[in-house]
């Protein structure tokens, strides 16, 4: 066991225990001056039932950008591009299952999700309005993270 409680994972061949990459699409447009973002609700634990971007695991041999934006079809059924990226994130305990660093990534999409893959509901929030949405109602650091995509998009 970790410090956190999770099992340890194998040593690659090398001997190294290795956190997981993960790759997170901040979504941000502009509706009648207010800027939206488009947030998941998740559909499988952890944090099941709970608000996040569209994301998750990088696959072996796949760019993170390229992650990110086929998360960001599964889940919300919209493509987009690749504008900057928000932030790395990489605290050991920010998910449950195991250490999990993500890259954050600006991305341009526009249309109407709809949720597939393990998002249970995909929408475009009122950018504002959803950073005042209680702690507990978010998955993982989304919500620092919302916050940070916001300063980002503002530049």
């Amino acid at each position: 066991m970790d410090e956190f409680g999770r099992d340890l994972p194998e040593p690659a061949p090398d001997g190294y225990r290795n956190p997981s990459l993960a790759a997170d699409a901040a979504c941000v447009r502009t509706i009648d001056g207010r800027k939206q973002i488009l947030l998941i609700t998740r559909a499988m634990e952890p944090s099941k039932g709970k608000l996040a971007l569209p994301g998750g695991f990088v696959d072996y041999n796949e760019d993170p950008e390229d992650a990110a934006i086929r998360e960001l079809e599964e889940e919300c059924g919209i493509s987009g591009s690749i504008i900057d990226i928000v932030c790395v994130r990489g605290d050991p305990a920010r998910d449950s299952r195991k250490h999990v660093v993500t890259i954050i990534y600006l991305v341009d999409a526009e249309g109407e999700p709809t949720a597939g893959d393990d998002a249970a509901d995909a929408a475009w929030f009122d950018l504002e309005e959803c950073l005042n949405i209680p702690l507990e109602k978010w998955a993982f650091d989304h919500h620092e993270v919302v916050q940070m995509a916001r300063n980002k998009a503002s530049q």
